[in-house]
């Protein structure tokens, strides 16, 4: 074969690579061909039975030795993620009064919020609390001891 052929087959493996999702095969082969074609424009690639022996060595090895530590740098450790931010410890303040187990209403953040009571006794309206965990867009409230408000 001629060497503007392989550098042709070379050049549409490299592209083929780039347009398709992957898993880096392809341009090892693209690599080997331009290779081959480089042999082959200074005469020192023989005849074509050769010249395919040599591309489909030269892609194999490829594969092989280089293809690992190329996925091993492309595919790095997941970076961790910053800490989601978390409402538990915050105070609202109580919208309404709170009876055990009903639902109501409290502000936090300038938001209001669904709130429960976390504690067997009535919150009342106005009265400082913190969250104690957060279920859906549901506050568990407790009532902020005096240790607390120095926060």
């Amino acid at each position: 074969m001629v060497w503007w052929l392989w550098v042709l087959l070379g050049l549409g493996l490299l592209s083929f690579e780039v347009l398709t999702p992957g898993g880096f095969f392809a341009v090892f082969f693209g690599l080997a061909a331009l290779l081959v074609g480089a042999l082959t424009g200074l005469e020192l690639s023989g005849p074509p039975w050769l010249q395919w022996l040599l591309f489909s060595g030269l892609s194999v090895a490829q594969v092989l030795l280089l293809r690992p530590p190329l996925l091993s740098r492309v595919r790095a450790a997941p970076r961790s993620l910053p800490p989601i931010d978390s409402l538990v410890g915050e105070v609202a303040i109580l919208l309404e009064d709170l009876p055990p187990g009903a639902v109501g209403k409290a502000e936090l953040r300038g938001s209001g919020w669904t709130a429960r009571s976390a504690e067997a006794k009535t919150l009342a309206k106005g009265a400082r609390c913190r969250v104690e965990r957060v279920e859906g867009f549901t506050l568990w409230l407790r009532p902020e001891t005096l240790k607390e408000w120095g926060r």
